[in-house]
């Protein structure tokens, strides 16, 4: 990937990030440096910590109809998916920072080139960090308790690459957790329902995250980074394969579980027509996958903001029938 222009625009831009996003283009200059290290100019990553939150509350407002304190769970999870993505993003780049150096798409990332330092960096991602967690505690004890409990999740995923084949799991552990957290902020309790759709949320995540990986995997096999991408190499189509079918029938279970008791027909329909069309996104996605060309990884991982959000719009309509 050739580098990014020096215009003052694109001066210190990253070089994974779209070209001409709104960092690049408006944000005052001093702010760029921070707002590129919690990746606001690759927003992919909110949206993919969002999904599973508004999975949760749409499943949820499914069984027992939607309350006015709902849209407050909304607006909240998505300005906390915001922070709490930045702040995870600026603690992996500082627990990454001589990894992403030797690495060519992530040498131009804000520590690695010099434009954060890595005190700077700390003190960005506990302010991120705060605001997240003053809307956390507007929530039920439940909730807050809940969202607290994922703190070591994402203190450990940048970790994991060094100690297993399977950071992807990590990933997923702690990008879907939001799930549990949204349901738990509806409900004000559990279910196996909930607890089954996060599951199908980390299946997604090995899924996507996979795919994703194998933009870097020559040069996470100079410096000895793990991944999936790495342990499947060419067996890859069919783990994808894999993940894809097991996410359909968790997803497929977790509503089953949820609505057959009390659904109308026409309800439950609606609400299982979203993990079939979310399986047909995932077949159309392998079935335009390269995984030796970096840019269609790159596109093809990023077309999973879709797929998550027919989940989403198919829960929600079922949930106002």
């Amino acid at each position: 990937m050739s580098a990014p222009d020096k215009t003052p625009e694109s001066a210190g831009a990253v070089a994974d990030a779209v070209r001409g996003n709104w960092v690049d283009r408006w944000a005052p200059g001093p702010t760029r440096p921070y707002l590129r290290l919690s990746r606001a100019d690759r927003p992919i990553g909110t949206w993919l910590l969002l999904i599973p939150c508004l999975w949760g509350v749409t499943l949820a407002a499914a069984i027992d109809g939607w309350r006015q304190w709902d849209i407050w769970i909304v607006l909240g999870c998505a300005l906390g998916a915001w922070m709490m993505r930045g702040a995870g993003c600026t603690w992996n780049d500082i627990t990454d920072r001589d990894f992403d150096a030797a690495v060519a798409r992530t040498r131009s990332r804000p520590i690695p080139s010099g434009q954060v330092s890595v005190r700077q960096a700390v003190a960005w991602m506990l302010v991120q960090m705060a605001i997240a967690g003053a809307v956390l505690f507007s929530y039920n004890l439940l909730t807050i308790l809940l969202g607290l409990s994922s703190l070591g999740l994402v203190a450990i995923y940048p970790f994991a690459k060094r100690f297993t084949w399977w950071p992807q799991l990590f990933l997923g552990l702690a990008f879907n957790w939001g799930v549990i957290v949204a349901f738990a902020a509806h409900s004000g309790n559990l279910s196996i329902a909930s607890a089954i759709l996060y599951a199908a949320g980390i299946s997604w995540t090995l899924f996507y995250d996979t795919i994703y990986a194998h933009q870097d995997k020559e040069d996470d096999v100079l410096i000895g980074v793990k991944s999936t991408a790495r342990l499947f190499g060419a067996k890859t189509g069919k783990w994808l394969g894999f993940f894809l079918v097991l996410t359909v029938f968790l997803m497929t279970t977790a509503i089953l579980i949820a609505l057959l008791p009390t659904a109308s027909p026409p309800k439950l329909a609606l609400a299982l027509a979203a993990p079939w069309l979310f399986g047909w996104h995932l077949l159309w996605q392998m079935n335009h996958l390269d995984i030796d060309h970096p840019a269609s990884c790159l596109r093809i991982f990023r077309s999973n903001r879709d797929a998550g959000l027919i989940v989403v719009l198919f829960l929600a309509a079922s949930s106002v029938l």
